[in-house]
């Protein structure tokens, strides 16, 4: 990564964190492969989002639930250095004990009080298996869960859209939908420059927002889908 004005001193990190549905549902229609594809090719999107906001240093894991939850990459990894390895598909849908783990993540420490508010993108297709309420709480208990920015991709029609509108936590965003692969990619990408820049805006800039959200959430990509018989999930 370019060397930051003012130097480290000058940075405050912000934790991106992918949280991706890896349930046997998603070997269904390619879905899996298709969320692979959309986060790879987004990297060097979030890059050159980094490069531009020399006061945020740009970190990034993901954390992957099916029967259980793990962290495909569980340390924080600067954006330049971040590489994708493909997920598989197998197993239930445990959304609330990937929320707990994320919750002890969002924690001071290992968190610190100088960062800025985390991006959390949800991608999931199906409905949760285990005690999703619980998790959420376990996430919403820790400031950094409640502070922030939490965006949800349903991917196919038979999403829980009320648990990711449970997740999102505010009314005025929606979870985003995406009935085919190019959708997942526009929506992936715009979490992955639109949203990012926001997020690692000078604070100055995101103080004191009336609707109560930590940062300026963009307008997400248009809602229209192409509709082609054999690319709709």
């Amino acid at each position: 990564m370019a060397k930051r004005p003012g130097g480290e001193l000058a940075t405050r990190p912000l934790h991106f964190i992918w949280i991706a549905d890896c349930s046997g549902s998603m070997s269904i229609d390619g879905k899996i492969q298709a969320l692979n594809n959309a986060i790879r090719e987004s990297l060097p999107h979030m890059r050159s989002v980094a490069d531009e906001n020399p006061n945020a240093e740009v970190l990034v894991r993901a954390l992957a639930f099916s029967s259980g939850a793990q962290w495909h990459v569980s340390q924080p990894t600067p954006v330049d250095e971040f590489k994708w390895n493909n997920l598989a598909a197998d197993g239930v849908t445990d959304l609330g004990r990937a929320l707990t783990m994320l919750a002890e993540q969002l924690r001071i420490p290992p968190m610190t009080d100088r960062a800025l508010p985390p991006v959390l993108v949800l991608i999931s297709d199906g409905e949760p298996t285990d005690e999703f309420t619980h998790g959420l709480q376990m996430l919403m208990a820790e400031p950094w869960g409640k502070k922030a920015v939490r965006i949800a991709i349903a991917i196919g029609e038979d999403a829980n859209l009320d648990v990711l509108q449970k997740f999102i936590g505010h009314s005025e965003i929606k979870p985003l939908q995406a009935n085919n692969p190019e959708a997942l990619v526009r929506h992936i990408k715009w979490v992955s420059t639109a949203v990012l820049k926001s997020a690692s805006a000078p604070a100055s800039q995101v103080a004191a927002l009336p609707d109560g959200h930590n940062v300026p959430i963009p307008t997400p990509p248009s809602a229209a889908d192409p509709q082609a018989a054999d690319d709709v999930w």
